[in-house]
């Protein structure tokens, strides 16, 4: 199995910047790819940002231009730049990994928390 942590989650003025990272342990051999999604209050669960285990990113509409996914092999880990941040990018930052053997849907890191607001 594969587990997650994530952190970098925080409060932030509109216009500000945070960098989340998700960090990959286990049978992390099977990651085939790493995203991470967000959910706001009565909303669904999108996806965000996701990068194959060949390098492709795919970005949410929303984000494209302002957020960076980036990964680094060696550590196992997963990166969320977020710039230009808005109210709207409030929500809850889930990290998640797919591969062979996790499932459907992959595993789901624990969640952290993004609030941006003056």
């Amino acid at each position: 199995q594969v587990q997650l942590v994530e952190s970098g989650g925080g409060l932030v003025q509109p216009g500000g910047s945070l960098r989340l990272s998700c960090v990959a342990s286990g049978s992390t051999f099977t990651i085939t790819s790493m995203g991470w999604f967000r959910q706001a209050p009565g909303n669904q669960r999108d996806m965000v940002a996701r990068i194959l285990s060949v390098g492709t990113t795919t970005y949410a509409d929303s984000v494209k231009g302002r957020f960076t996914i980036s990964r680094d092999t060696a550590k196992n880990t997963v990166y969320l730049q977020m710039n230009s941040l808005k109210p709207e990018d409030t929500a809850v930052y889930y990290c998640n990994v797919r591969g062979y053997g996790l499932g459907v849907n992959g595993i789901w890191g624990q969640g952290t928390q993004v609030t941006v607001s003056s």
